[in-house]
């Protein structure tokens, strides 16, 4: 019996791809409608796509075959769904990102901020939280997790190997080991005996001593040193538990700053102008900023507290370093050189870095400035035709990544006198190289998420699907007695729902699901849709209990030094803390930024006809 539930457990992912799709078929067999038909489609995808069956982006080419079987879609249709302009602007996102890796710049910034904050307690924790939320903004949170968890061990390191010099346990330690290198250096000669029995006795006197007078330690005090050494170990390991989360749980934080930030955000804009095709571009680069960043910034300090009272503790003037003992500040100034001296191996900021950074400046202007909202962008004033901009943020992000790979990575010896006399003094026969771009595109293809593109375009599809077949109007039907509550609390529900349902599937895949119910939902009820559809978004990046949750978390968790519990009992209180956050932006600041308070016009349909 065993062995045959071994084999289905190896074997279970056949096994569901085999008995899921047929379990579900009475639905479109016993309920002949297209609604119906289009919701056996999405049920199989969610569920396909919760247990993981195939890779996700594998899962979202469904409706290319189902959805023309189906009579729900042609597949000329729902193939103009799969690269759309959020799918753009996704892609050159990501180049830009990989160009920054591509040149190292994101480790020189790491560098840079953990130098000018300092290596105390507290100010270690806000130094690697900082340093991953910003650049989490920019380049995928698993790339900055996997390159900041590396130089976060290698202080932590440095700073137990200082703290175990300075403790009395590792004095005794050190003493000892002294002595023994005394005694097996004669042994290794050709020496007397009269040598080794000296040596022995020298080995005798650095026997377990007392750090303060000298005297040899009886067994009691062996046994204090001891517990003062596992209490040294316990305070280092709960030190390095709490630098690992902080670094995992910045970098999921830090995403929702951005458009780019992380995929969630990109599904949202995606799913908005597929839903809306009206809504006036109401979701951009600058307008998202200005709602997530602050949101971003509480989020991150009330993490950064929180952190700190479960690992460093309440004494807040210890853990700032405030009246800290000789022994701690030698430590401190040992981690403090680790810093320095990976800083140092970058050396000087080479031609690449800075090319890239002036780009991606460029890049962040463009995007602010392209249509800011409170004022006519330079987009709005050159490219405008008939009152319709026909310049979008993808526009702007891909102009960057071509610039990319047309310029060179290094200046050319032409434009260098100095250099160009050095080549006139080499072999002229010598065969001139070219020089590599900023960005080639055996870089990108290598970096690049594939997977990621189509499941965005998965789910243009889905949402294509379920207005074509009248699922969409459905459903809004069916939640009408929503209603009756009030919109505040909707909203903290659906929050905690998703903020929930994220650490089990992919945060990708839950809004991909979501949204379009939730829009459904809104225009039902004659609420913004984006009073709900906002929050939700960035709920489905509050994935923090669960090592499988999300890439960041499992990159902490595979170093070894968490447990599932560690992390259950930290990212618990800090899913509370980011809806309570979310819940706070979408009804202060967010509710005059998107003019929550009044159902758009552009969300005006058959269903929600009655909308004032």
């Amino acid at each position: 019996m065993t062995a045959v539930w071994r084999v289905i457990v190896t074997h279970r992912n056949y096994l569901i791809a085999l008995l899921v799709p047929l379990l579900i078929l009475p639905l479109p067999l016993l309920v002949p409608t297209q609604e119906a038909r289009c919701g056996y489609v999405i049920i199989l995808m969610a569920l396909f796509w919760c247990m993981e069956v195939l890779p996700l982006g594998v899962t979202a080419l469904f409706p290319v075959v189902l959805f023309p079987l189906m009579n729900i879609m042609d597949s000329t249709k729902v193939c103009m769904e799969y690269l759309k302009d959020t799918n753009m602007l996704f892609i050159g996102g990501l180049m830009v990102a990989i160009a920054v890796e591509h040149c190292n710049l994101h480790k020189r910034i790491a560098l840079g901020v953990l130098l000018i904050l300092g290596v105390r307690p507290a100010l270690l924790f806000m130094g690697f939280m900082s340093v991953t939320a910003f650049l989490s903004m920019w380049i995928s949170n698993t790339a900055t997790t996997a390159m900041m968890i590396p130089i976060a061990q290698a202080v932590l390191e440095q700073l137990h190997k200082s703290e175990h010099e300075t403790s009395p346990a590792g004095r005794v330690a050190e003493s000892i080991n002294k002595a023994f290198e005394l005694q097996e250096a004669p042994s290794k000669s050709d020496s007397s005996q009269e040598t080794q029995t000296q040596a022995c006795a020298t080995l005798l006197l650095f026997l377990p001593l007392h750090p303060d007078n000298g005297h040899v330690l009886t067994v009691e005090e062996e046994e204090k040193l001891k517990d003062v050494k596992q209490l040294e170990e316990e305070k280092h390991l709960t030190f390095c538990k709490g630098m690992s989360l902080s670094v995992c749980y910045a970098a999921s934080i830090g995403g929702i700053a951005t458009l780019t930030g992380t995929t969630p955000n990109l599904v949202m804009k995606g799913q908005i102008d597929e839903l809306f095709p009206a809504n006036n571009n109401v979701v951009n680069f600058a307008s998202w900023f200005m709602f997530a960043f602050p949101t971003m910034l509480l989020l991150l300090a009330l993490s950064w507290i929180w952190l700190q009272i479960m690992f460093l503790g309440f004494d807040f003037r210890k853990n700032f370093g405030c009246g800290a003992s000789a022994s701690m500040k030698a430590k401190q100034k040992m981690a403090y050189r680790v810093i320095k001296d990976e800083h140092k191996k970058l050396g000087p900021m080479r031609f690449s870095e800075i090319a890239v950074t002036v780009l991606f400046l460029l890049l962040v202007v463009l995007w602010f400035t392209r249509d800011p909202g409170f004022m006519p962008g330079w987009a709005t004033n050159v490219f405008n035709k008939n009152g319709k901009s026909y310049v979008t943020d993808a526009t702007v992000v891909i102009f960057i990544s071509l610039l990319m790979f047309l310029i060179p990575s290094e200046i050319p010896t032409y434009l260098c006198r100095n250099r160009a006399q050095q080549v006139q003094q080499q072999d002229s026969t010598r065969q001139t190289s070219v020089l590599p771009a900023l960005l080639d595109w055996k870089t990108v293809n290598q970096k690049m998420p594939w997977n990621i593109v189509i499941l965005l375009g998965g789910g243009f599809a889905l949402a294509k699907g379920s207005e074509e077949s009248g699922l969409s109007v459905w459903l809004g039907s069916k939640l009408t007695p929503l209603q009756n509550i009030s919109s505040p609390a909707i909203a903290l529900l659906l929050c905690l729902l998703v903020a929930t349902f994220t650490e089990c599937t992919s945060n990708v895949a839950t809004t991909t699901l979501f949204l379009p119910i939730l829009a459904s939902m809104a225009q039902a009820i004659c609420l913004n849709p984006l009073y709900i559809m906002l929050p939700c978004t960035l709920s489905a990046s509050l994935a923090f209990m669960l090592p499988v949750a999300t890439p960041p978390n499992a990159i902490a968790f595979s170093y070894g030094k968490l447990k599932v519990i560690d992390m259950a009992k930290a990212g618990s209180v800090l899913n509370i803390l980011g809806v309570l956050t979310i819940m706070l932006a979408i009804n202060t600041w967010g509710y005059p930024m998107f003019d929550l308070n009044h159902f758009p016009v552009w969300a005006n349909s058959t269903s929600a006809a009655s909308c004032k």
